[in-house]
């Protein structure tokens, strides 16, 4: 596909990188666009699945496929083209292999691997490096979840809540189905799509039976889905072990050898984290899912443990639908506090805004957590 007129390459390569926003985890979202010294496009591409091909040699083998020659182009890339030997080998040597004479990169690589490696061993090899700054701060929020794990070792936690406009989830019975509507149910599987991982609570696990898969959208890979069982009380009938091609993953606080080994039957990975008062250790957990490669954590939980988390300063974002209704006495969107002062609230700064259907989607990003 060649750029529209109005598109600069740079551009055009952040949104090749877009592209890739459900496809890629848990390797980061990557576009290349590669100039000749003409001007023309010679190729383009997106980084595939883990363990495919990287944006950079997508868009080489496109040139190569249309009998162009790569001396003396330039590469638009959106991140600084790997400088190790991973699931795959070193884009750096690849470009410099394919005699590109100049390399323009958004955001440099986190990845400690990396981290400035690759643009050193090109300029080491006579290529012109420049930055796009701009360009940058947008590769760096298509990429939230893969910056924070590899510089806060965690992952980036994005908490979904459906409400009404009075800020209820469910009435005081628990029925919560569905306060928004299908269109907003929609766009929030596409969200649960693009996450490395889903996580919910074992009481939303006992009250809904959810699936908590996207099957309302095409995507070509499901998100993991991580619950919060301290007691081991996941029931071997819940819908969530019918979902193909992910995985089950189940932290607990409590021993019981015998319902574990019942749940690892059904294919989950239970793992003992225990922390006070008897329940998982909620910050232990994020961090194990960082090692697990886990880059964005998608919250769709009820309100105590969005309490516990919110309690915890565990939340980087909040995805937001608020319905255009009012539903009075129910249950709201995070159980914690009381606070005795205002002060202590939680501060956010609304990121963007939506209406979705008949309701309002906002994003609201944890005032201070900037992206790295």
């Amino acid at each position: 596909m060649i750029p529209s007129n109005n598109d600069t390459p740079m551009q055009r390569a952040l949104d090749l990188a877009t592209q890739a926003l459900w496809l890629t985890s848990p390797n980061p979202r990557v576009g290349c666009v590669i100039i000749s010294p003409q001007g023309q496009v010679l190729g383009e591409g997106h980084t595939q699945q883990a363990g495919g091909a990287h944006a950079e040699i997508v868009a080489m083998q496109q040139a190569r496929s249309l009998g162009h020659s790569l001396k003396g182009s330039t590469a638009y890339v959106t991140l600084e083209p790997c400088a190790h030997h991973g699931r795959t080998g070193p884009c750096c040597d690849a470009l410099i292999q394919a005699g590109i004479s100049k390399l323009v990169v958004a955001a440099q690589d986190p990845n400690p691997l990396v981290a400035g490696q690759g643009l050193a061993r090109m300029q080491a090899a006579g290529i012109e490096v420049t930055h796009d700054p701009i360009a940058a701060q947008a590769s760096r929020e298509l990429n939230l979840g893969f910056f924070s794990r590899m510089q806060r070792h965690t992952p980036w936690v994005r908490m979904k809540i459906a409400a009404s406009v009075d800020g209820q989830t469910a009435l005081e019975n628990g029925q919560s189905q569905w306060i928004t509507g299908p269109q907003a149910r929609a766009d929030g599987h596409a969200w649960r799509a693009r996450a490395c991982a889903v996580l919910t609570g074992i009481g939303t696990v006992l009250e809904d039976n959810p699936l908590l898969d996207t099957r309302l959208v095409q995507a070509p890979r499901q998100p993991h889905l991580v619950i919060v069982d301290s007691r081991m009380e996941t029931p071997l009938n819940s819908r969530l072990f019918q979902a193909a091609h992910r995985q089950v993953w189940i932290y607990a606080a409590h021993e019981n050898t015998d319902k574990q080994a019942a749940l690892q039957a059904m294919g989950a990975q239970v793992r003992l984290m225990p922390g006070p008062g008897g329940k998982v250790d909620l910050a232990a957990m994020l961090r194990d899912l960082a090692e697990r490669e886990v880059n964005e954590v998608h919250v769709e939980a009820g309100h105590k443990l969005n309490g516990s988390l919110v309690r915890e300063g565990l939340i980087d974002e909040f995805l937001l639908y608020l319905a255009p209704k009012l539903i009075g006495q129910g249950r709201g969107m995070a159980q914690f506090g009381p606070l005795t002062d205002l002060t202590a609230s939680l501060p956010l700064t609304f990121t963007n805004h939506a209406i979705i259907g008949p309701d309002l989607r906002l994003l609201a990003r944890v005032t201070g957590r900037d992206i790295f």
